[in-house]
């Protein structure tokens, strides 16, 4: 008996001990309190702006969007993406895939200038499995579709980023397909997604991730950065000849990090998901609202958490850049973009 009582002991310890970890290792404690030092500069009507990214350059902004909440319902409809002008002023964004007839559940985006007012975008596509697109734009009206990419190494593609006009980088957030798997990874913080690169043929070059997210690549494009929200961690690896990674340093960030944008200075700005259970039921209709989080992350190590809200004004924030005085926040399944400025 006394062994029987022992042995029930131990268990229900296992299963507290388990229960702690996933609660304190998916943000479950993590306060949140909603930063009032922003003004709202616009809401731009956009259901599902999961991704974006900027071209300071020639100040203009590429918004990928995707109607996750009417897909989850059962009412799938057309993804899109668009391109802002930043300095026009009024926040009215151009949809670039009118024309585009292929069906389209765009993801994670990559932006590459090739020449004057001519770019490279790229983006993980969810509609037809799992693949990435290519296109070129032209100006700011004229998107042209270039190819598809598909291969089984794309597992569940996240986000992808472009070395250069030939080769790429993207994630695989999970690395089983499998349902109890996949609950593993979630709920275990399992480490067995990675990173695959494409230069004509696909390779894995990192591997042993929790949740391979947003991935983006220094502005002195030595390093590759990758976002793991299941550990709270910035991966860094420096990128060798031929594309091969090998891994520099983790950063903890204390959040659940999502998209990663650079600005001009080359200062990480990512948007992410402090309470990870919190988010996983809001994706999954369980919830009305996830909490939000911007952080910035300076001189490769310095964390700064920006912008906070419970999920009453953003819910699940999945990308943050600045431009000029302005900030911008995407999130996974919002009816809008917000554009924010710091009060006076």
């Amino acid at each position: 008996m006394k062994k029987f009582l022992l042995t029930l002991l131990v268990i229900a310890a296992l299963i507290a001990a388990f229960v702690f970890y996933t609660f304190s290792s998916t943000g479950y404690f993590h306060e949140v309190n909603n930063t009032e030092s922003y003004a709202v500069i616009a809401e731009i009507p956009m259901k599902g702006a999961e991704d974006f990214t900027i071209n300071y350059e020639d100040g203009f902004m590429i918004i990928s969007q995707d109607d996750r909440m009417g897909r989850r319902d059962g009412n799938p409809s057309q993804g899109h993406l668009y391109y802002l002008d930043l300095d026009s002023g009024n926040f009215e964004p151009i949809q670039l895939t009118t024309n585009y007839k292929l069906p389209f559940y765009p993801h994670g985006i990559s932006l590459l200038k090739l020449d004057s007012a001519h770019y490279q975008i790229l983006v993980v596509n969810h509609a037809r499995g799992h693949t990435i697109e290519k296109f070129e734009l032209f100006g700011n009206d004229s998107l042209v579709y270039m190819a598809t990419f598909r291969d089984e190494s794309m597992i569940s593609p996240n986000d992808v980023v472009a070395l250069d006009k030939e080769s790429f980088y993207f994630t695989n957030d999970h690395g089983y397909t499998s349902y109890w798997g996949r609950l593993a990874e979630n709920y275990l913080g399992l480490g067995v997604s990675n990173v695959v690169y494409y230069d004509g043929r696909y390779q894995e070059v990192a591997d042993g991730i929790a949740y391979a997210n947003g991935i983006n690549i220094s502005k002195d494009r030595n390093q590759l950065l990758v976002a793991s929200p299941r550990s709270f961690k910035v991966k860094y690896y420096t990128i060798e000849d031929g594309g091969s990674l090998t891994f520099d340093r983790d950063l903890s960030v204390g959040t659940g990090i999502d998209n990663i944008e650079l600005d001009e200075e080359g200062n990480l700005w990512i948007g992410s998901h402090p309470n990870l259970l919190a988010f996983a039921a809001y994706a999954g209709g369980k919830k009305e609202k996830a909490p939000s989080e911007v952080i910035k992350i300076t001189n490769g190590d310095e964390v700064e958490s920006l912008y906070e809200n419970d999920g009453s004004f953003i819910s699940a924030s999945s990308v943050a850049a600045p431009y000029k005085d302005l900030l911008f926040i995407g999130t996974v399944m919002d009816d809008r973009l917000v554009v924010l400025r710091e009060k006076k």
